[in-house]
């Protein structure tokens, strides 16, 4: 694994193998039963430029699980920034006062143009439509267990992904790392103007994977292994493109009819979230929630294990995890949501 996280072409198939096995190793701390002090004493610096929950908090969270402190801003307005200061800048800056950093930033390529100036370890919490590689490794660990839960392998399973291809970055991401496993079937079923980019496609059917593009989901998915649903990204559109969207169909809506008449009981359901839940959003309906294949709520829970593995690994103390381990003293509810399953 290279200095920074910036996107997942710099993850090789060995180098993600070690942070999933991390990722395992990190479990009983993150599921709050057990307490590690192994990054006492380092800062996490939190620069989001662009809004964010799950992300930023779950940064934060698997950072102070390690035994670290953390210093946040949240949005232009309040970075120096809005008075003109570069990037570059901006980074030295923060370098000298934290001892990792992860950044997002509406602008494609801005993360590693932070990162160009500082020897800190930098992590690309997204940026704009370009990737974000810390949920795409969150969104393969939970494949990973999921398919170990059910007896799966994923040599071989049927992915679907569905929704905003072109700009969500979650998806760009996920398809790059799943690409360095042994041959899947992928398919890819967007609205007309929402294609995954023509390079990414390119580059997974270069090596070994079959994949296939729809234009709704009204197909027969009986074999499908797992839907990844993706939002649809109308903060990155133009006004030509907001009217062109105003009145899209319920064609990509991934809801318990879709799974019960065209998958089959085994089907994971996944989502980076946030989910639009609004009316008419087409997004992933919630009608789904208390269904044991819906498994969003995993998802998140995975992406503490999973930041910290990236914390561990980047500062160099991925081996020092076991030391001084002790017992959680706090009180942990059994069951997070009340509708968990």
């Amino acid at each position: 694994m290279s200095q920074h996280l910036l996107t997942v072409d710099s993850l090789s198939r060995e180098s993600v193998d070690h942070l999933l096995r991390v990722a395992a190793r990190m479990e009983p701390i993150a599921s709050r039963r057990q307490v590690t002090r192994v990054l006492e004493g380092a800062v996490l610096g939190n620069l989001f430029f662009e809004a964010s929950t799950r992300t930023r908090v779950s940064f934060n969270a698997a950072f102070c699980r390690l035994g670290g402190s953390v210093c946040d801003t949240t949005g232009f307005t309040f970075s120096s920034m809005a008075k003109g200061e570069s990037l570059y800048d901006t980074s030295r800056v923060m370098s000298g006062y934290c001892d990792a950093i992860v950044m997002r930033h509406p602008d494609q390529g801005s993360v590693a143009e932070f990162a160009a100036a500082t020897n800190v370890p930098v992590i690309n919490g997204g940026d704009g439509p370009g990737e974000h590689p810390s949920q795409a490794l969150l969104d393969l660990y939970t494949i990973d267990k999921e398919f170990h839960r059910l007896g799966k392998s994923l040599s071989g399973a049927h992915i679907l992904l569905t929704g905003d291809l072109k700009y969500g970055r979650t998806v760009h991401s996920l398809v790059k790392l799943l690409s360095l496993y042994d041959p899947l079937r992928i398919t890819l079923a967007s609205p007309p103007g929402l294609e995954m980019p023509s390079t990414l496609i390119d580059l997974v059917a270069s090596r070994g994977h079959r994949i296939e593009q729809r234009e709704s989901l009204a197909n027969d998915f009986s074999d499908l292994d797992v839907v990844y649903a993706t939002r649809i990204q109308k903060e990155r559109f133009t006004d030509e493109m907001n009217e062109s969207f105003q009145g899209l169909s319920d064609d990509f809506m991934v809801n318990r009819d879709f799974l019960d008449q065209r998958c089959n009981q085994s089907t994971i359901v996944m989502h980076p979230l946030p989910r639009d839940s609004r009316p008419g959003a087409n997004d992933l309906n919630v009608d789904l929630n208390g269904d044991p294949r819906l498994a969003i709520f995993r998802q998140t829970d995975n992406g503490i294990p999973m930041r910290m593995a990236i914390f561990a690994t980047l500062l160099q103390v991925d081996t020092l995890i076991e030391q001084q381990l002790r017992p959680a003293r706090w009180f942990v509810p059994s069951q997070i949501g009340t509708l968990d399953r």
